[in-house]
């Protein structure tokens, strides 16, 4: 995948082509779906916070909300497995530190069958997800490490 250029370092919303685009400190947050309204500045404030407080981890990064097919395809591209998932993780190169996609059809779905999560909070949780695996953790092969940090953090940041 192409990581998704960021324009500057100023606060930016716009509409090009039916997609929401949000950019500021580095992070770019883009609307790639109609299915579910979400609040992409909050997305935007969220991912500023998390990078803040992950301060020996800079670098500029984007987060694509998109909808269950095109999960699916990029799942099939680049996972072999031919079905939705929530979240993707692509690492970028150098100071780019990739790009996180979530199906908010997904993330929806979870929402709702969970007696704690709004599809607030779980965007938030997707989010962090995505950006542990850019920062090097893997929860398929690090003994729980990710794990731990990530509880720790879905505590502080309350997703």
């Amino acid at each position: 995948m192409t990581p998704f250029p960021v324009q500057n370092n100023s606060q930016h919303e716009s509409w090009s082509n039916k997609v929401h685009v949000v950019t500021a400190n580095n992070c770019l947050v883009l609307n790639k779906q109609r299915k579910h309204a979400i609040d992409t500045v909050a997305v935007k404030k969220f991912l500023s916070e998390l990078t803040r407080h992950q301060a020996k981890h800079p670098g500029a990064l984007s987060v694509v909300l998109i909808s269950d097919d095109a999960m699916q395809s990029y799942n099939r591209k680049y996972r072999g497995f031919d079905k939705t998932t929530d979240v993707l993780s692509f690492c970028g190169d150098g100071d780019y530190l990739g790009d996180i996609l979530i199906s908010v059809e997904t993330a929806f779905a979870q929402a709702r069958k969970s007696p704690s999560l709004t599809l607030e909070s779980n965007i938030r949780r997707l989010v962090l997800h995505g950006f542990l695996h850019l920062t090097g953790y893997d929860h398929e092969s690090d003994n729980g490490e990710m794990r731990a940090i990530e509880i720790r953090l879905r505590r502080k940041f309350k997703c």
